[in-house]
């Protein structure tokens, strides 16, 4: 895979132990969730979202409930991460890529490890929720087989929700 800085190699999947490496993730997330959802759902829910989901001390938490965090890099560089979790079938809670590094292949290859993972275990479902106005994700989600099976909103507090579709792939 090349990527838009020359570099020309296989993406690696790491999955996040240490607390560097969550800070790493933690950083990515800001980066991402600027650039992609400003749009979607504006600064303040931005901010919000990331302190409470997103930070290092967010995603030390989720970690210790059994959460698994990797990233993707190449040649040593992250440029992205996911987050799952088993619960009923693999909810794939995180799945993010720097905008230079989309379309290159990277999430193909995240996609792939979770699918092992969850085969590995005898699970045979792989399920997230996306916002309803993502769209450039939802039709990417569609492409890697996913279904819509259903809407949801959710209250996470201070005035916000997550209005989001519940996406489904049997493996």
């Amino acid at each position: 895979m090349e990527n838009s800085e020359g570099m020309n190699s296989d993406p690696i999947i790491k999955r996040i132990r240490t607390h560097d490496e969550i800070k790493e993730a933690a950083n990515l997330a800001e980066e991402i969730w600027t650039e992609h959802y400003m749009p979607i759902i504006g600064s303040g829910q931005i901010a919000y979202m990331l302190d409470r989901f997103q930070s290092v001390n967010a995603i030390s938490k989720s970690m210790e409930e059994g959460n698994v965090y990797c990233t993707v890099s190449i040649d040593g560089h992250p440029f992205g991460y996911f987050a799952i979790r088993e619960e009923d079938g693999t909810f794939l809670s995180k799945f993010y890529v720097k905008k230079k590094y989309r379309g290159l292949g990277a999430g193909k290859t995240m996609f792939n490890w979770i699918i092992e993972f969850s085969k590995s275990r005898g699970i045979n479902r792989i399920w997230l929720t996306c916002n309803k106005y993502n769209e450039k994700s939802i039709s990417i989600y569609k492409h890697l087989g996913f279904e819509i099976i259903d809407s949801v909103v959710t209250d996470i507090g201070s005035g916000y929700v997550m209005d989001d579709y519940v996406m489904e792939k049997k493996i």
